[in-house]
């Protein structure tokens, strides 16, 4: 697998920690038989001019190229013994497209719920679903539930206010097919990301299927995955088994693509099964199969030739959580009130297009904090390895994220620099020398907290040791680095600030 990383990482589960309030219950193994899942990281054939509206036949054609690769590897997952394999988000015909030239894409895809039906025994029920069928013919010849993201379209009426000029709803679709073929479930995207092709369903799907091998999966797509709806309202009906098909793009130094995928396994305690597209241009890899007690996961080096990645792994079920109420956030508790908390060095710099406050890591060892309004991170640390040019930075941001979306956070990160200068800290770094134990806290208004930790070449380590308080205190310890740190994060999401 030269050219690529690919890793698994094990860890023994602490009981006594409880990484979010999302799941009360620290998680425990299930006593059910464990199962194979697979994702593929899929070099999308793209189409060389997706703004030229084409027929149906040469729509056909194109998403033809990346169904064959569909079903090798399809038939790989299957000999390596996988039960389920999930695709990428637009991996059937690639992005970029205008609401006209991806019209010969679409098909009418039936709501399972309200209607029984294989494709793959009975192609000729509903016309021109030639992708639905193959993709149902695919999981009945390999004996496994396939999860694949294509466009669909579905007419509407005029008098409904979210009815587009047209005439007809656009939406970007998960589909789900038993290992008989049978469509057992379908999602539209709720939350599109710079997508003009596609529209925003008129109402919030929450959806869920059924597997005989393992239980209750929740749907989601990429967006998603940072919003309230649907996501959090599946992690509240207690889904703790997620697919979610992506087309993202890297950015370091918070959110890498394996980077917030591990996180938010670790954050929700769930599974997720994470298939993403693989495109240098776009600076789009990373993919893998997070457990709160595994992750096995890809992520190819930049420059690298582009390929496709086949990931498989062996999980054990996780049994449906209870279902909770919507959590509306602590009350402040004020920490940040008096001068004591903040730094006389602190300083400010551009991370992630955030204003983060900064306080400079200037000793081998030392105990620091900074705030950022109503949100306070401390840091206690000790370098173990260290390469004298490398800079780090303890940060804090609390406020509304206005760039490529609007969204409300709170984060407390310990960064690379990359530089000598302070104003370097916060920016894109992949090499790192330096190893430290640290433990890293922050006081948050939200239950809603991503870990990680990400060491040089995109390595994933899993934190020592994760807590969090019933006053919204998350603590992260971590020690005995693998390799040099580049960031060590709590992500948290304030979906209640969010802007309606």
């Amino acid at each position: 697998m030269e050219g690529a990383v690919v890793k698994v990482d094990s860890f023994e589960e602490n009981t006594n920690a409880v990484v979010l309030v999302v799941v009360l219950s620290s998680w425990i193994c299930s006593a059910q038989a464990s199962y194979v899942a697979a994702v593929y990281e899929h070099r999308v054939e793209m189409n060389p001019q997706p703004s030229v509206p084409l027929s149906r036949s040469a729509a056909l054609l194109h998403m033809r190229t990346n169904l064959r690769v569909y079903e090798q590897q399809a038939e790989q997952a299957s000999r390596q013994g996988a039960q389920i394999l999930v695709f990428p988000e637009d991996g059937l015909h690639g992005f970029n497209f205008t609401r006209s030239s991806i019209a010969a894409y679409l098909e009418i895809i039936p709501d399972p719920q309200h209607e029984t039906w294989n494709p793959c025994e009975e192609p000729q029920r509903h016309p021109n679903t030639e992708v639905q069928q193959w993709l149902s013919c695919m999981a009945r010849r390999q004996r496994l539930y396939v999860v694949a993201n294509m466009g669909s379209v579905q007419p509407c009426s005029g008098t409904s206010a979210s009815c587009p000029s047209d005439g007809r709803w656009h939406f970007n679709t998960n589909v789900v097919y038993s290992s008989d073929g049978l469509m057992v479930a379908r999602y539209h995207k709720q939350n599109l990301y710079f997508e003009d092709a596609f529209d925003a369903p008129p109402h919030v799907e929450v959806v869920t299927f059924e597997t005989p091998f393992a239980g209750r999966f929740g749907l989601i797509t990429c967006f998603d995955i940072l919003f309230r709806q649907p996501t959090v309202a599946l992690l509240e009906k207690g889904v703790r088994q997620i697919i979610f098909p992506t087309a993202w793009m890297n950015q370091l130094p918070l959110l890498d693509t394996i980077q917030f995928q591990r996180a938010f396994s670790l954050g929700a305690n769930i599974t997720l099964l994470a298939a993403n597209i693989r495109s240098d241009p776009l600076i789009m890899t990373g993919s893998g199969i997070y457990s709160p007690s595994s992750a096995v996961y890809h992520h190819a080096l930049m420059g690298d030739p582009e390929e496709g990645r086949l990931i498989v792994a062996t999980l054990e079920p996780l049994p449906d959580g209870p279902e909770s109420e919507p959590v509306q956030g602590f009350t402040d508790a004020g920490l940040c009130g008096s001068e004591a908390h903040r730094a006389p060095q602190s300083f400010t710099s551009y991370m992630m297009h955030d204003i983060f406050t900064f306080v400079l890591l200037l000793r081998p060892e030392g105990r620091l904090s900074v705030c950022d309004g109503s949100l306070c991170c401390w840091l206690q640390y000790r370098l173990t390895e260290n390469n004298l040019t490398e800079v780090y930075a303890l940060g804090a941001f609390a406020g509304l994220h206005t760039v490529n979306g609007n969204y409300s956070l709170q984060v407390c990160a310990l960064v690379k620099c990359a530089g000598s200068e302070p104003q370097s800290c916060g920016r894109e770094v992949e090499q790192a020398q330096t190893k430290m134990d640290f433990t890293l806290e922050g006081t948050f208004s939200s239950s809603y907290v991503f870990p990680s930790v990400l060491s040089s070449d995109y390595t994933l380590e899993q934190p020592t040791h994760l807590h969090t308080s019933p006053q919204g205190t998350v603590t992260m310890e971590h020690s005995h680095m693998k390799a040099g740190l580049i960031t060590a994060a709590l992500y948290a999401r304030t979906h209640h600030l969010d802007p309606h």
